[in-house]
């Protein structure tokens, strides 16, 4: 990438952090009015009125800001194959992931903005509301963080090498046997359950070593948090090898996958059994 192509980029992502932030200030005001509006939809997964509005101001501020530039989001993803099949560029967008973990009022739950070209992540920008951190990357250049105690942007870095005890992060609301096979295969290790994308944000800080995950997600749930990981010189792949990409089929479902950092562990050979 050129000096000024990387200008832009970091421009553009730091436009993306404040839409993300009016975003998380809007899902701070329903998650402290105690009245989450929560409602089901028709895959009888959680809807509060924090997503909606998130999913509003989100979509207003990408139109405003690139507005030649398509919006997926979560919250109005029935836009037809056909039609995003022949998008080569467009924004992937999560207004509240981890709603479940709002709903449970633990704090884990995040904003996912990333922008999609060719199938991969670009850019990619992750805000948690509750503790005002931001974490955004683009592949390629580099990821940081800043935010709660920190305001200066400071570059974060996957961890080099793993210890004695190997760090697993894995999702708070879903666990199977498959996972259980792999944390038995892999030996010594101190798993910590987490919501959201913040599990691919604490391995890009070099927090922890793996995050496998074995079971659904959707494109919108990884995409930022992707290009987060790849940024700080991690590695998300499916188990197939093959790095995880987008809107290469008609469901918007992903295979599952696994999030490292360290290379000296064959950690597609553990997940095989």
């Amino acid at each position: 990438m050129s000096a000024s192509a990387l200008a832009g980029a970091a421009a553009l992502a730091g436009s993306v952090r404040q839409l993300a932030a009016q975003a998380g200030a809007a899902i701070l005001g329903v998650y402290h009015s105690g009245d989450p509006g929560a409602t089901r939809k028709q895959d009888d997964s959680p809807l509060t009125a924090a997503d909606l509005a998130a999913h509003r101001i989100i979509c207003s501020g990408l139109a405003a800001l690139t507005p030649d530039i398509p919006v997926l989001s979560e919250e109005a993803a029935d836009i037809p194959f056909a039609v995003r099949s022949g998008w080569s560029r467009y924004w992937l967008v999560d207004p509240l992931d981890g709603t479940r973990e709002f709903l449970s009022r633990n704090g884990e739950f995040t904003v996912n903005i990333a922008l999609v070209e060719h199938r991969r992540p670009v850019l990619g920008v992750v805000h948690v509301p509750v503790t005002g951190v931001d974490y955004w990357g683009i592949p390629g250049q580099g990821s940081w963080r800043a935010g709660g105690a920190t305001q200066q942007a400071l570059p974060i870095r996957v961890s080099e090498g793993v210890g004695p005890v190997l760090r697993v992060v894995g999702s708070r609301s879903h666990r199977g046997a498959s996972l259980d096979a792999f944390l038995e295969r892999l030996g010594p290790h101190a798993m910590v359950p987490m919501g959201s994308s913040l599990k691919f944000c604490v391995l890009a800080e070099g927090l922890a070593d793996v995050y496998p995950r074995l079971g659904p997600t959707s494109e919108w749930d990884t995409a930022a948090a992707q290009a987060v990981v790849e940024g700080a010189g991690g590695r998300v792949l499916r188990l197939d090898g093959q790095p995880l990409d987008y809107n290469s089929k008609p469901e918007l479902l992903n295979p599952d996958f696994i999030v490292f950092g360290p290379d000296g562990i064959d950690w597609l050979a553990l997940l095989r059994p």
